[in-house]
């Protein structure tokens, strides 16, 4: 990661070091403020998320390959999804699939 002037980060996200949560998904932790913080997930063909993932706040994910199934729904590439705070959910994948999601601080 660069550090700019103090009000900018700038990182190339496979750059981050990824961590296993389960065994096939891994997740970079990407920087954060007190307003929100960033993740890149990865999941392995046939993952799903291991119990029900709870939002204090808001939370969204952008899909950037692969396909998810998240409340029955199919999500391809491209496909945005806002949570709002309360909500929640369990995606899962069948072919593979990287997400970007960025969960909004509740103060």
């Amino acid at each position: 990661m660069t550090r700019e002037p103090d009000d900018v980060q700038v990182l190339h996200v496979d750059e981050v070091e990824p961590v296993e949560v389960v065994p096939g998904i891994v997740r970079r932790r990407l920087p954060a403020t007190e307003w929100a913080r960033g993740w890149m997930y990865d999941f392995a063909p046939g993952t799903e998320w291991p119990e029900d993932d709870v939002h204090d706040g808001e939370e969204r994910y952008y899909v950037i390959s692969g396909e998810f199934v998240d409340r029955g729904r199919r999500l391809g590439p491209g496909s945005y999804v806002v949570f709002a705070p309360g909500s929640t959910h369990r995606p899962r994948t069948e072919t593979g699939a990287r997400m970007l999601g960025i969960s909004i601080m509740t103060r």
